[in-house]
């Protein structure tokens, strides 16, 4: 009877230890199995601010998805890139003068420059741009290279150099930097004269509509728009500081502000989510310069 009761309780054991073994290999199965879906799909949020909307879309780093950049020779709808590209998501890019629809920032679109700030005579000859030109013309801007073969994102200033074993694809300035530190004085947005602000091009801490593109240290892409809210158009939206620190929040490191006002759009599942609001409480639909797009 003994070598019976003995013999049943190693048996109980092995099976106690087979099944324990099973369940965890089942856990760790589905835990990677959601991790992998999760890897491989756009990631959009709305986050309810007490003076703005926030729609964010994540592109994660291992999905396959590849962001880009785009320019048009003349002004265009949003949804005329979205149209052209075949996008699965499209966010307005880089400044642009309305008056004569050239570009102040540069774009390179396929390893081509197709829009050169210097050939823009309303920005060049404006004596009011003359103390700040050496820092318009090198302001921040959202890269991808091309190393071999693979492909990397990067936010920096136009000066700086091309990693090397690298090709640069596309740019997009904006600017200015947002992470890991907002740049606005270096990049000539900001300026003081004996303690007082005597040039904010970019209303810094007034709250608007803003577009952004951050990276995150898995090297994710952030797309950023900040909308206004219609019941209160005239005092909604983020100020450039609140938009680093949101960000920072969501994981990224890198960050470059985009084309705010009324040039923030966010188009994403067939939607166009627009930033600013007019007096009546309607969004404002303008037509832009640039854009970045996500594709396949």
């Amino acid at each position: 009877m003994r070598k019976i009761f003995w013999l049943s309780l190693l048996v109980i054991s092995l099976l106690l230890v087979l099944l324990l073994g099973f369940r965890e290999k089942a856990a760790h199965s589905n835990s990677s199995a959601v991790k992998t879906l999760a890897a491989d799909k756009l990631q959009y949020q709305s986050h309810q601010l007490d003076s703005a909307v926030i729609h964010t879309l994540l592109i994660p780093a291992a999905s396959g998805f590849v962001v880009k950049t785009a320019a048009a020779e003349q002004l265009m709808p949003l949804e005329n890139f979205v149209e052209e590209h075949q996008a699965l998501a499209v966010i307005n890019g880089g400044f642009f003068d309305p008056n004569n629809q050239k570009t102040t920032s540069y774009i390179v679109q396929a390893g081509q420059l197709v829009a050169d700030p210097q050939l823009n005579e309303g920005l060049m000859d404006n004596p009011n741009n003359e103390p700040y030109l050496d820092k318009i013309l090198n302001r921040t801007e959202f890269r991808r290279y091309r190393c071999e073969s693979t492909f990397r994102y990067d936010i920096t200033l136009h000066s700086a150099a091309i990693p090397e074993g690298c090709i640069l694809v596309d740019a997009l300035g904006g600017g200015p930097g947002l992470l890991p530190a907002l740049t606005l004085f270096q990049e000539g947005f900001l300026d003081f004269e004996e303690g007082k602000v005597i040039r904010d091009a970019l209303g810094t801490k007034r709250l608007n509509a803003r577009s952004a593109v951050g990276i995150t240290s898995e090297g994710d892409i952030l797309l950023v728009m900040a909308a206004q809210k219609p019941e209160s158009p005239q005092n909604s939206g983020v100020s450039l500081p609140e938009l680093a620190e949101f960000m920072k929040s969501l994981g990224a490191e890198a960050g470059m502000n985009l084309d705010g006002g009324s040039s923030s759009a966010l188009y994403y599942q067939g939607e166009t989510f627009y930033g600013r609001i007019d007096k009546e409480g309607n969004r404002i639909k303008r037509p832009i310069k640039s854009v970045l797009v996500v594709t396949r």
